[in-house]
């Protein structure tokens, strides 16, 4: 009995994740400029040349602060 049970377990999780992918009709809504993750790129390289200009450095937008130290 204990086998049935952890056979019918392992079939189910493995069958649970079966569809999880986008369907065709689903497709426009992803397409959306919106839903880019860079959705502006022009401001999002402006932003990276004003932290670059003021850090000295690249990437790492995620936090505030210039290069002065006043933080």
């Amino acid at each position: 009995m204990k086998k049935l049970v952890f056979i019918l377990l392992a079939g189910l999780s493995l069958g649970a994740c079966s569809n999880m992918g986008v369907e065709p009709w689903e497709r426009q809504n992803l397409a959306k400029p919106e839903m880019a993750l860079d959705s502006s790129p022009l401001r999002s390289s402006l932003d990276d040349h004003i932290y670059f200009s003021k850090e000295a450095s690249s990437g790492g937008r995620s936090f505030g602060g210039g290069g002065c130290g006043c933080n």
